[in-house]
């Protein structure tokens, strides 16, 4: 295996080639304001060292792309938001729950239908096939070219939004259509968020992927591209395409994952400080432990895939402020080499403290030399605080765990915080998201209700579609593994009803076996 992992942070864009799961060679590049000309920098720094300059099977790239356009209200455009379930949910429309500023500006044509599942998948309301038909009318004389549909129940069964896109495929064929039952769980409001944000983003994932696309060509590279997704394992670039979303937390699963692989441990607690914001979350298997609770993105509560992770504004570019003294949580970003006192600028950050304190070797070590010491040590003060406090929530053992420290600003951490064991600071640390994303495996879910079946037989039904599924995102199938199961009675429906979870991951399938096949 040789693949090159790439991951787009805040502050830097890193690089580094995995040959036989060992990294040979990383780069560190600072983050360009078009994202892209900082991926060409680091492909290029990276392959100008004769030893990662070999042809490699695949480019993994993670970026937090996506999830600043929605943060930062930028790149976004307007969506045709069609809701299948009348009479029911007629109080609560699309958007009834968005930030104002944010629905005004992704709001386009809302259409609300009958149709739709009851909780244990017989239909309700016949589908509104009149309705649909006039409403795609609509959104073609309206220009719209980005269509979100969601039905209730649909990941019990999905006919009504599949039937859906089958008649705007007829009378709009240019919109980009995004199914909820594609992205979410079972939730109508949640799932149906995520989908009109994911519908939100489509032109931008088209122009970014491309970006990406040329960005390796340019490069000299002729391998295939993935893009990392929320739950640490990786999806084809045609299909993050179409689901920009499932990739809106990558960069921290990525150093997770990477974490794991550079340790060796596969259950502990991480923290991967940047240059911008520190990432909290707990590994379970060599995974990120999900969340199981709604997860809100950009004010937008949503309901899919998403890694249990708490974010605070802790970083290497953090400002450092007097008076009293505190840390962050703006940063300087990816201006850092630039403006840190330590690079000749003036704005004091959480880096000038580190090599004021010896605990960092860069930049010109006399530009920091007259820092008052209480002014670093309450720094470094402040920064150990706020981990012991915000690891310590993260935290679901009563006992000591272990702690890996890892990103570019890992000499924040601490070498004891209560509550934990040890310390575990490995080799290419501060890469270890561009290890986690090129080591990253292929995935595949199932959550479904399932009547009439055993526990096991359940599991195993579920576990053949999270598989098939897998498969058709890019797995060998040889090599998936169950990585996650859950499941749960329902008592209020007949049928000895159970809800199963499960997930599968395994390795990318060599493309040519497939073409022989």
């Amino acid at each position: 295996m040789k693949r090159i992992g790439i991951d787009v942070g805040g502050t830097n864009t890193d690089a580094v080639l995995i040959v036989d799961e060992k990294v040979v060679h990383s780069v560190k590049r600072p983050t360009t304001a078009d994202v892209t000309t900082g991926i060409l920098d680091a492909l290029r720094a990276l392959r100008a060292n004769p030893v990662a300059a070999v042809p490699v099977d695949a480019v993994v790239i993670g970026t937090t792309h996506f999830i600043n356009a929605v943060v930062q209200r930028r790149h976004l455009q307007k969506v045709a938001a069609i809701r299948i379930g009348m009479p029911a949910s007629a109080s609560l429309p699309p958007f009834c729950d968005w930030p104002a500023d944010l629905a005004s500006l992704v709001s386009g044509e809302i259409f609300m239908l009958e149709g739709g599942h009851d909780y244990d998948g017989r239909p309700f309301m016949p589908l509104d096939i009149a309705g649909l038909k006039a409403a795609a009318r609509k959104i073609r004389d309206a220009g719209l070219r980005s269509v979100a549909i969601c039905s209730s129940f649909s990941p019990l069964d999905p006919s009504c939004e599949t039937t859906a896109r089958e008649i705007l495929g007829e009378i709009c064929p240019d919109a980009a259509v995004t199914l909820s039952h594609d992205l979410g769980r079972i939730g109508l409001l949640e799932r149906e968020n995520a989908a009109l944000l994911n519908a939100a983003l489509n032109d931008l994932a088209a122009t970014t992927v491309a970006a990406f696309r040329q960005a390796i060509a340019d490069s000299g590279l002729a391998a295939p591209l993935f893009l990392t997704q929320n739950d640490g394992t990786v999806m084809q670039a045609e299909i993050a395409t179409a689901f920009p979303v499932m990739s809106f937390a990558s960069g921290a699963t990525n150093s997770m994952r990477g974490a794991a692989h550079l340790s060796g441990l596969h259950d502990a607690m991480v923290v991967d400080v940047g240059g911008t914001t520190s990432d909290i979350g707990q590994l379970r298997h060599g995974f990120p432990r999900e969340a199981n609770a709604v997860v809100e993105v950009g004010g937008v509560r949503t309901l899919f895939r998403m890694p249990d992770l708490l974010s605070i504004g802790l970083g290497g570019g953090s400002h450092v402020e007097e008076g009293p003294v505190r840390v962050g949580p703006v940063s300087v970003g990816y201006k850092l080499t630039s403006e840190a006192l330590v690079f000749g600028g003036t704005r004091l950050t959480a880096t000038d403290i580190a090599v004021a304190a010896g605990l960092l070797d860069v930049g010109d070590r006399s530009r920091v030399a007259a820092l008052p010491k209480a002014l670093v040590e309450g720094a470094l003060s402040y920064a150990k605080r706020k981990l012991e406090q915000d690891v310590d929530r993260m935290k679901t053992e009563a006992g000591d765990v272990p702690l890996l420290a890892v990103g570019g600003g890992a000499f924040l951490v601490p070498d004891r915080l209560p509550g934990i064991s040890r310390i575990v600071r490995v080799p290419h640390g501060d890469c270890a998201n561009a290890v986690g994303a090129a080591i990253a495996q292929v995935s595949g879910e199932a959550d479904q209700v399932f009547r009439e079946l055993s526990r096991e037989e359940a599991i195993a039904a579920a576990r053949g579609i999270a598989e098939d599924r897998a498969v058709q995102a890019g797995a060998e199938r040889a090599s998936l593994k169950m990585v996650d199961v859950e499941d749960m009675p329902i008592a209020y429906l007949p049928g000895n009803a159970l809800r199963v979870r499960v997930r599968v991951a395994g390795a990318i399938a060599d493309p040519n076996i497939h073409e022989a096949a």
